[in-house]
């Protein structure tokens, strides 16, 4: 089976910059579309920002122009560049992505990451 994994999360201050990364934990599996959402303590999850397999990108109108969502195709991994960050950017992050194979016939399905933690001071 796969999980996604995340990386990246940790304590930055206001202004500062991180890069957030998701893979696959079984590398038979590719990234079709995929998205970086985040929850807030006592807020619900909301969208970050989506990328398609092509490469198309969405993006929340409270991290245009200061996040970029991205990919690597080759190595099978999705980006999300934070910068000029805010201290109300804090939250977990979980990456979102639909995976399959068509090598080994998985049909593709929509997994969430575990959550990693940012969180920005101010």
């Amino acid at each position: 089976q796969v999980e996604l994994v995340e990386s990246g999360g940790g304590l930055v201050q206001a202004g500062g910059s991180r890069r957030l990364s998701c893979a696959p934990s079984n590398s038979i599996f590719s990234i079709n579309d995929a998205g970086w959402y985040r929850q807030a303590p006592g807020k619900q999850r909301e969208l970050v920002a989506t990328i398609s397999r092509g490469g198309s990108t969405n993006y929340a109108d409270s991290v245009k122009g200061r996040f970029t969502i991205s990919r690597d195709n080759f190595k099978n991994m999705v980006y999300l560049q934070m910068n000029s960050l805010k201290p109300e950017d804090t939250a977990v992050y979980y990456c979102n992505a639909v995976l399959g194979s068509v090598t080994y016939r998985y049909s593709p399905r929509e997994y969430w990451g575990q959550g990693t933690q940012v969180t920005v001071s101010s």
